[in-house]
Formats: structure tokens, sequence, C-alpha cells
């Protein structure tokens, strides 16, 4: 059974959170996803600076 992600060095900008898990492959990898209500803003990155870069930018459409 695959263990659910576990978020680590997560950081917020704003309504959106940044954090770090490592795929199924053992792999690190970024998430930038958007906790406002009714946005559904989120995206996976190869690079952390990526991910604070596309929260840095988001802008909510709801």
């Amino acid at each position: 059974m695959p263990r659910p992600n576990r978020f680590r060095d997560v950081l917020r900008v704003g309504p959106v959170q940044v954090g770090t898990y490592y795929d199924g492959r053992g792999r690190d990898k970024h998430t930038a996803a958007c906790t406002a209500p009714r946005c559904g803003f989120s995206a996976d990155y190869h690079s952390r600076s990526a991910a604070e870069l596309a929260a840095r930018t988001h802008r909510c459409t709801a």
C-alpha cells in the first residue's frame, strides 16, 4: 500500500502553499497549491525555485 504524500519545507506565500515531497521513485518534487476557496490552482515542479515563483506570481481567478 503506497504511503500518502508527506510534505516538508512548507512555505506560505499569500494564499499559496509550496511544499516538497518525495515521489513514488524517491525523487524530490515540489508543489504549489492555492488554498483560496474555489480557486483550484495547483501544480508540480521539478525545482523549488519554480514552485516559489509560481506562488509569488499566482493571481486567483475566483
